[in-house]
């Protein structure tokens, strides 16, 4: 596999893997864009005009979105209407305070909603009040009116058609990133389920199994974003001939992401049954082989060389062959046994494919003639859509109608400060509720700590840089610098970020000779912004991960069971990766990502509003087992066509698809009148805060007696297949406990 990500045979390959780094790719060329200001600016000697125009590069590259050329066009339209409305908005409103606080709310809440046409819209809209703020240090520095705006909408438009010529040049970059970490999420995300095959006495694999699942929604996140940078090259859905190489990749990925996902037996009985054996320890080794072949992937996709599939691999594959041929050979074998290997067989099988898969992806060729080459595209594409789509979150249930109320008060309030106290440079308090004020308590929290932190570590630094660096030019210099500095490190260290930004902001005042006047105003405006964020988010429409719980729940059900429907169904027509397919694969994977992000937010919220850990916890890994167990079933799917082969698998199907329907019904129904009578508990017991291992308690009530217990075939197909079907119906008792537990526990919160 070669491609063109950015290709450059001539440079060393040390310098081409920075080169290909989208960190720093991203950062040259905000460097070549601030460097442009700082040339033009000592040029014409107007020292006047460098601050809105590096503000307007900065707020302009916020605004970016991954796009094709047209697409992008496009956007810096949208994007420079936005920033004009916003600007002059400012600069007609801003000396009439009631009127500017009425437009600071609408236009707040307004931009906020665009959001939810689509995620790029969203982008812009944040950029877009971000310049509304930087249109009023503007206005403090009395500036005419036409002078401030203008000089932001020309860094923003220089910024913008930089990006288009960088894109013209470099066209398969932004696709072939998010690719790279795909591959580079799969890798890690194999590297921890490896460790379930290191064969340990008494084997506890919830923490693995937590800490997959965790994993498992970051993999999730990047095949989501490299969808979405493919479906901004496509045509309708469907990607033109130049660019199906990269949808043959993305599709090795999602399915090899499938069957690493899997899970063919409960780790803890092949941990028991083979821990005198080398067998688990080779499973593990070929694992973490097909892991660093990801990486290697991805490298190869980075900088653009031919991707040779290393032999490590086979070599595992082959050690695994013959330890299984040994076990095999012995002559004390007994039902269980001969089971448990015809599942480690099945498991051969699967890394076998991946290991197909990625050795595939050292020959790829651009071709048409995919069996199915359509995405499901979920973007707005009119304006009756996109109009729905608004009016469809104007409700208080929705998060982002929240979301929207929450900032524009902060915001609204940070103004009435602002006028109230007079302060002279107020606005650092509504650009700090803008970054601080996030959709929930955790990202909110984790802001407040990184912009405080950030702030008074560049406010330290920023007072011997002004004695050190006295002269306009050196601080130009400077602010170039720290620009970069901040776009390099705002998506992975925020308080660096925030250190190099308020450098940047330092540097722009001492051009008005006001560089020391500002240190303590920007302190105190960014902890008196910081704490309207906060207060906003946790006393005007909260959003407490608890409340939402088990709507999130519900929806992981509903998608298992979609997906097992949609797997069970191609054993009678044969394996198909069509869209319909696809699309019930995603949504599981999303559906239980959301869940596993909802629980970690919960854990960092005050405690009085977090619940059941231990219960939630337990669901987790149970949906992540069961979403394991159909995984495996994906894997494997073919053909069947033996009539009492579908009966059989279609009666244990319908028993567990007839019992998760009613989980979902339980779990979504409103809250009874009364209490219900207490269902006994069917996992052991353990002391508070120790976290019960669900793969090792099973429930053995009456509704699990009554179903007949799982017996090996002789049909060794119709065998696994049975099999991972009565390992998800195992689990279904103990998910009607913690069902019944969450809703007793929700009506209790109610009665209180």
């Amino acid at each position: 596999m070669s491609l063109s990500l950015p290709r450059l045979p001539f440079l060393p390959l040390a310098v081409r893997e920075y080169w290909a780094n989208h960190r720093i790719n991203d950062s040259i060329r905000v460097l070549i864009a601030l460097m442009g200001v700082a040339l033009y600016a000592g040029y014409a000697d107007r020292t006047d005009i460098v601050t809105p125009l590096v503000l307007g590069v900065i707020a302009s590259a916020l605004a970016e979105v991954d796009d094709h050329f047209w697409g992008r066009v496009r956007a810096l339209g949208v994007t420079l209407v936005c920033f004009t409305v916003a600007a002059f908005s400012v600069e007609l409103l801003y000396d009439t305070p009631w009127l500017f606080a009425i437009g600071l709310t609408l236009s707040s809440f307004g931009f906020i909603m665009l959001g939810a046409i689509g995620e790029r819209y969203g982008t812009i809209a944040f950029a877009s009040l971000l310049l509304a703020v930087y249109t009023m240090l503007g206005m403090e520095q009395g500036s005419d009116m036409w002078l401030q705006p203008m000089m932001l909408l020309s860094g923003a438009l220089w910024y913008g058609l930089l990006s288009l010529v960088w894109i013209l040049i470099w066209p398969h970059r932004p696709v072939q990133h998010r690719l790279a970490a795909v591959f580079r999420q799969t890798a890690t995300y194999m590297e921890t389920k490896s460790r379930l095959f290191h064969p340990v006495a008494e084997l506890v694999p919830q923490p693995t199994r937590i800490a997959a699942a965790n994993q498992n929604a970051q993999v999730v996140a990047a095949l989501n974003q490299a969808k979405a940078s493919l479906l901004t090259r496509a045509r309708r859905g469907r990607l033109t001939q130049r660019h199906q190489t990269l949808l043959q990749t993305y599709f090795i990925a999602q399915d090899i992401h499938e069957r690493v996902s899997s899970s063919h037996y409960r780790y803890q009985d092949l941990a028991a049954h083979f821990f005198h054996s080398d067998i688990l320890f080779r499973f593990e080794a070929l694992l973490n082989a097909q892991a660093q072949a990801c990486r290697d992937v991805a490298q190869a996709m980075s900088i653009g060389t031919h991707y040779q599939h290393p032999k490590t691999g086979q070599q595992a594959l082959m050690a695994i062959k013959q330890s299984m041929a040994y076990l095999s050979a012995q002559e004390e074998q007994n039902s269980t046994r001969l089971a448990l290997l015809q599942q480690l067989d099945f498991l051969y099988k699967n890394l076998e494919t991946v290991e197909q898969q990625l050795a595939s992806l050292s020959h790829l060729a651009s071709t048409d003639n995919l069996q199915e080459s359509e995405l499901a595209d979920p973007d707005a594409h009119s304006l009756g859509e996109m109009a729905y789509r608004i009016r469809r979150q104007l409700t208080v249930k929705s998060l982002r109608f929240r979301h929207a109320v929450r900032l524009s008060l902060s915001l609204l309030t940070g103004y009435a400060l602002i006028q109230g106290l007079s302060l002279e440079h107020g606005f650092w308090i509504l650009m700090t509720i803008q970054f601080v004020c996030q959709t929930n308590y955790s990202a909110t929290r984790s802001k407040l700590k990184e912009r405080v932190l950030g702030t008074v570590a560049g406010l330290l630094l920023g007072v011997p840089a002004l004695y050190l660096f006295p002269d306009p030019s050196s601080q130009l210099a400077l602010m170039v610098i720290t620009g970069v500095l901040f776009f390099a490190f705002r998506t992975v260290q925020y308080t660096l970020a925030t250190l190099f930004i308020t450098l940047l902001v330092l540097m722009c005042f001492s051009q008005f000779g006001q560089g020391f006047a500002v240190i303590l105003p920007r302190l105190g405006d960014t902890v008196i912004g910081s704490l309207i964020a906060v207060a906003a988010v946790r006393y005007v429409l909260p959003d407490w991960q608890a409340h939402r719980l088990r709507g999130i729940m519900t929806e992981a059900l509903q998608a298992n069971r979609d997906y097992l429907a949609h797997v069970i169904a191609q054993y009678r027509v044969g394996k198909r990766d069509n869209l319909a397919y696809r699309i019930a694969r995603r949504h599981a994977h999303n559906a239980d990502a959301e869940l596993t992000t909802a629980i970690s937010n919960m854990l960092v919220e005050p405690g009085r509003y977090r619940t059941n850990i231990e219960e939630t916890f337990r669901f987790l890994c149970l949906n992540n087992a069961m979403l394991s167990y159909i995984s495996a079933l994906g894997a494997h799917r073919s053909r069947m066509d033996d009539e009492v082969n579908h009966q059989k698998m279609a009666q244990l199907h319908r028993e567990i698809h007839q019992s998760l329907n009613t989980l979902t019904e339980r779990l979504g129904q409103a809250l009874p009148a009364e209490l219900p009578t207490q269902v006994p508990s069917t996992g052991t017991k353990t002391p508070a805060g120790e976290p019960v291992s669900i793969d090792e308690h099973h429930a053995n009530d009456a509704n699990a007696s009554q179903s007949p217990s799982y017996a090996p075939v002789d049909n060794a197909p119709l065998s696994m297949v049975l099999q991972q079907l009565h390992l998800i119906r195992r689990m279904l008792p103990e998910l009607n406990s913690l069902t019944e537990t969450l809703r007793q526990q929700a009506l209790k919160q109610s009665r209180a």
